[in-house]
């Protein structure tokens, strides 16, 4: 499984976030019930972290009104050891330049 992050924007209009919220609240998804808003940050979204398959699956969990705005990303955490090689490697590759 992978991890996405799923972000869902609104419109800032007062009712949209109530409408957005309620929508989510009642899809009886436990992703969508724990989304975390930032309506209250003037920032008119919610975000999700999923655990699925694919890109696929996590925009099934999206409601269907809200695929289209949504944006999903992959999300990936480096190990260091893994980080520290990849940094050699493109300071290598950058010096021969």
């Amino acid at each position: 499984m992978e991890t996405f992050l799923i972000e869902v924007p609104h419109s800032d209009s007062k009712l949209e976030c109530l409408y957005a919220i309620k929508v989510f609240q009642e899809s009886g998804s436990h992703f969508l019930i724990n989304a975390d808003w930032g309506c209250s940050d003037v920032e008119h979204k919610a975000w999700i972290t999923v655990n699925v398959d694919n890109k696929k699956q996590a925009l099934q969990i999206i409601p269907p009104l809200y695929r289209q705005r949504a944006k999903i990303t992959r999300l990936v955490k480096y190990p260091k050891d893994k980080l520290d090689a990849g940094l050699e490697y493109h300071q290598a590759i950058s010096s021969q330049a």
